[in-house]
């Protein structure tokens, strides 16, 4: 299934919203017209398609590797957690 030209302008902006003046979240809102929020819903559904990885690789690889180490820590810390409580 190929991405919608709302998927693709997501993953568009990721690539290049630091070019934008002022704070992300308002230039989601003006450019794409949904919160931020509901931006990052999307770009985190977006990044497991490999439709998305086909229409910009550099992006979606890069999105992945943080999401993970996102994850990593969280569960780092959980488990210091846990083990300081037992």
């Amino acid at each position: 299934m190929q991405l919608t030209e709302a998927e693709q302008a997501i993953l568009d902006f990721e690539r290049s919203w630091w070019t934008e003046p002022g704070p992300k979240d308002e230039a989601i809102h003006e450019q794409l017209e949904i919160s931020a929020t509901r931006y990052y819903e999307l770009l985190n559904e977006l990044i497991d398609r490999p439709e998305a990885e086909s229409h910009d690789p550099l992006v979606v690889r890069r999105l992945r590797r943080m999401r993970d180490r996102r994850r990593r820590s969280r569960a780092e810390q959980v488990g210091a957690s846990s083990e300081e409580h037992s």
